[in-house]
């Protein structure tokens, strides 16, 4: 069985707990050996992270030690995935740039607040992750973010859509859903879930189960290409 650690806290306007469970269970499903943690501390044992399949964050507006972000960072290196969404990965530690640079982004505005209808448009390419996906419209938090340039792009929003200075700048496409690869582990977040209703609707499960068994699949990967001497 693949092995998953998924681990909430941070501010509870987030629902963690709620979307730890919907986590959990979309893996479990999959035959996922799951653990659930409210510390932080479930980063403190870097050999057992690296003995992991996904690592799956659940943890807003945190503080975090050096050592446990090294830890996740090394352990994604080899080969372990890291997949989560909304402020639970990429609002999780606001200090820690290092963090950042893993995941991809760092959230910094959502104009409108919780009462934006956008559409998130599915961007058509090889990946698998969205095939057969179709535009899907939401009323919820649209996030605006600091984004890598670097990452591969799978879905994105519209900007302005609500009142406030950002709206004098020309439209701009805002990444939602997107992949990278930190060293040989594959990274995936997606900017929906604002809280455990927003995950549950059909599109964003699809995604994000999609994301989280995409990202544990690295893993394989690495090793069978250890295995065989190739590179990946």
């Amino acid at each position: 069985m693949k092995k998953a650690l998924i681990v909430w806290g941070g501010w509870d306007g987030h629902e963690p707990q709620q979307i730890a469970a919907i986590f959990a269970n979309i893996l479990e499903a999959h035959q996922f050996q799951v653990e659930v943690s409210d510390t932080l501390d479930a980063f403190g044992d870097g050999s057992k992270l690296k003995s992991l399949d996904l690592i799956v964050p659940v943890w807003t507006m945190g503080e975090i030690s050096q050592e446990y972000v090294n830890n996740v960072s090394e352990a994604v290196q080899g080969g372990t995935g890291l997949a989560g969404c909304h402020g639970g990965m990429c609002d999780a530690f606001r200090n820690n740039v290092d963090w950042q640079f893993m995941t991809g982004g760092q959230w910094v505005a959502h104009p409108g607040n919780d009462s934006v209808k956008y559409t998130v448009e599915i961007k058509q390419s090889s990946s698998p992750l969205v095939q057969g996906m179709e535009d899907f419209l939401v009323e919820s938090e649209q996030y605006y973010l600091h984004v890598d340039p670097a990452v591969e792009v799978l879905a994105t929003t519209r900007f302005p859509v609500a009142d406030g200075p950002h709206r004098f700048n020309k439209a701009v496409d805002m990444p939602v859903v997107w992949t990278k690869r930190w060293g040989h582990g594959r990274v995936y977040y997606n900017s929906l879930g604002h809280h455990a209703g927003i995950v549950e609707i059909p599109s964003v499960k699809e995604l994000m189960t999609r994301g989280l068994l995409w990202a544990a699949e690295g893993k394989v990967s690495t090793e069978a290409n250890a295995g065989s001497g190739s590179r990946l």
